[in-house]
Formats: C-alpha cells, structure tokens, sequence
C-alpha cells in the first residue's frame, strides 16, 4: 500500500506587472520551485496569461484562500496633511521594490509613511507601465494600483496582536 498522498496542483494566471519573485511571495514558495514546477529557465521571462502551477494541495483538503489586495485607497488619501502613515504605504514600497522601482528608497527601503521617496518610485512604476507625462507624476491612480496588487497589511503590521 502506497503513503503517497495525491496532489493537486494550484494555479495562477500572470497579470501586467507580475514578477516571479512577487508570485512566490504571495503563495509563499520560493522562485527556484516555480521555475521547477513550471520548466522555467529564465525567471526574468513571464508572460501576461501564463498559467503558472504555484502551489500543491492534498486533494481532499480545501485550498487556502489567496492573499486579499489593498482597494485603491482614493488619489486624494495620498495628497492628505499630514501625509498618510500606514503598512498600506509600506507594502506598496515593497511592491515598488519587487517590481525594479525601489531605487529611490536607497538603502534604508521603503517607509510606512508617504513621502516624496514613495513617490519617486512611484512614478517609476507608472513609467514602466507605459504612463508618460502628467499620468507618470508619481501619484497613484486607480488602473497603476490595481496593477501593482499591493497586499493587505497583516494585523501584526497594523500593531493588533
């Protein structure tokens, strides 16, 4: 009798902006195992609508829910006095970070509270989407942040126990 337990294989399908690196954070694998898994010679070649195995669950037992997504906060929420301090602001800059649009942060990386840094890398972010002129300033708006998939900030992040 076999102790092999079958598996099923979970799936996710790449969107604009998605990075290797970000899709093994967000389903808590590493990028060498989605290569395996997926005959990925190169991590830095993804394409938008590849469906990517990113995940194996017993079958038998429910798939965990995927990790939930920040709303767009409002353009205003960003321009507020005093600027915002929030873990949303700083899982954005580790967004920024993973998607090669950190280089503003320097060394000390990115901050919990908006400032112009955020917003250099921002723009950056817009740029490499294809944004140019008033619409890469550096302020987010609702088609960037969608893309971007900030995650929601955990309760340790929010200081709650």
């Amino acid at each position: 009798m076999s102790t092999q337990q079958t598996m099923r294989d979970k799936f996710y399908t790449v969107v604009a902006g998605d990075t290797l690196t970000a899709i093994a954070a967000r389903f808590h694998t590493t990028m060498k195992q989605l290569q395996i898994w997926n005959n990925i010679p190169d991590p830095n070649t993804i394409k938008v609508g590849q469906r990517l195995v990113v995940g194996k669950t017993p079958v038998g037992e429910p798939e965990p829910a995927a990790p939930s997504l920040v709303p767009f906060p409002g353009a205003d929420w960003f321009k507020t006095l005093p600027p915002p301090d929030s873990p949303i602001i700083q899982n954005m800059g580790f967004r920024l970070v993973d998607e090669d649009c950190g280089a503003p942060y320097g060394f000390s990386g990115p901050g919990s509270r908006w400032n112009e840094k955020h917003r250099k890398a921002y723009a950056l972010w817009q740029e490499s989407l294809g944004f140019s002129g008033p619409e890469a300033d550096g302020w987010p708006g609702r088609r960037s942040w969608d893309a971007l998939r900030v995650p929601t900030p955990t309760p340790e992040q929010w200081g709650s126990d």
